[in-house]
């Protein structure tokens, strides 16, 4: 089969499209034939060595997918060769611990293309338990957009952050792959939404979103913004997909016995602040990483119900992969990149 690899970590150079052996799926997989390959901000770190430096080489990238079952292993018995699906992006490696809520605190707990061979390929076999099926009769390039930041955004809004009907929450970097769904999440469940940008540009796309409120926070002090978005109040919830520096901000936009969610750290692993801060106000900061099956085929529902839009920003053809890694990595995109095979 094709396929887009890498040798070793580096620069975009480093991702080479070639022929590799096509995968066999064991008693209990099956082996889907990917129609098309959502690319995540995840690619671009495991591609630099920054994550997980003992990966194997050669190794495939790639966690998101959408395709048809091609072939099923004889214990298999809830699917049909040619039924479109899509399979959970993460799921745990050691079969004792797949029963595990949430999946994600297994030991075992991987990512698609980060512990084992991703969606950068023509094929990729996947264990049967941890795929669902797509009805949702959108075009393979919309539903590859969805699989990583819609359980990874069900689990921050819904479950972590517990985002209800008339909460005010506060989103950071909207037009962001997470930032875009965890505002349509927030949305979905009756929230009002205040999110951020940098640019005055990226200001519409957020807004079409859903977000009530955007602010340029480089124009903009985002505190008081909130303050005056929320009548002294504060935020009853903020998601941070940031870190860095922003994660001490996060924690002055909340009102008391509000909750923080950590799920990211594109500015920076590393965070500073005074804990002071959580318990006069008494917040709780979590973490929230990925999501189960049960956050896919809640997000599908909402898909299938209008209530989320896949935001496809380019589409390129999967021997582009490190074209498709310039745009992620120069900033470039509103919305997700989707590799065709």
């Amino acid at each position: 089969m094709k396929a887009s690899i890498i040798r070793k970590f580096g620069d975009t150079d480093v991702l080479e499209y070639t022929t590799i052996d096509t995968p066999k799926p064991a008693s209990d997989e099956v082996l889907i034939k990917i129609l098309a390959t959502g690319v995540n901000r995840l690619d671009h770190y495991l591609r630099e060595g920054k994550m997980m430096p003992n990966i194997p080489f050669p190794h495939i990238l790639g966690s998101d997918a959408v395709g048809e079952i091609l072939e099923i292993g004889v214990d298999v018995n809830n699917f049909e060769i040619g039924e479109r699906v899509i399979p959970v992006p993460g799921y745990p490696m050691k079969k004792e611990e797949e029963n595990i809520n949430p999946m994600t605190l297994a030991s075992s707990y991987g990512i698609i293309g980060a512990a084992n061979h991703g969606t950068y390929a023509e094929y990729i076999k996947v264990p049967a338990k941890f795929v669902i099926k797509d009805t949702t009769n959108l075009s393979p390039e919309l539903i590859a957009t969805l699989p990583m930041v819609a359980v990874t955004g069900v689990r921050a809004v819904k479950e972590v952050g517990e985002v209800k009907k008339g909460d005010k929450v506060v989103v950071l970097a909207g037009a962001s792959g997470t930032g875009s769904f965890n505002i349509q999440i927030a949305k979905a469940l009756g929230a009002e939404v205040l999110s951020t940008t940098t640019s005055d540009t990226n200001i519409d796309f957020i807004k079409n979103l859903g977000a009530d409120v955007v602010i340029n926070s480089k124009k903009e002090d985002l505190i008081s913004s909130v303050q005056k978005w929320t009548n002294g109040k504060g935020a009853d919830v903020v998601i941070d997909n940031l870190g860095g520096k922003f994660l001490n901000q996060s924690i002055e936009l909340l009102k008391p016995k509000g909750i923080l969610v950590s799920m990211g750290f594109v500015d920076s692993p590393n965070v500073s602040f005074d804990v002071r801060s959580l318990f006069f106000k008494q917040i709780s900061i979590k973490g929230s990483i990925m999501g189960t099956k049960e956050d896919l085929e809640f997000a599908i529902e909402l898909v299938k119900q209008g209530k989320i839009k896949p935001l496809l920003d380019t589409t390129l053809p999967l021997s582009d992969a490190n074209k498709a890694h310039d745009i992620l990595v120069n900033g470039k995109v509103k919305g997700n990149i989707v590799l065709i095979p």
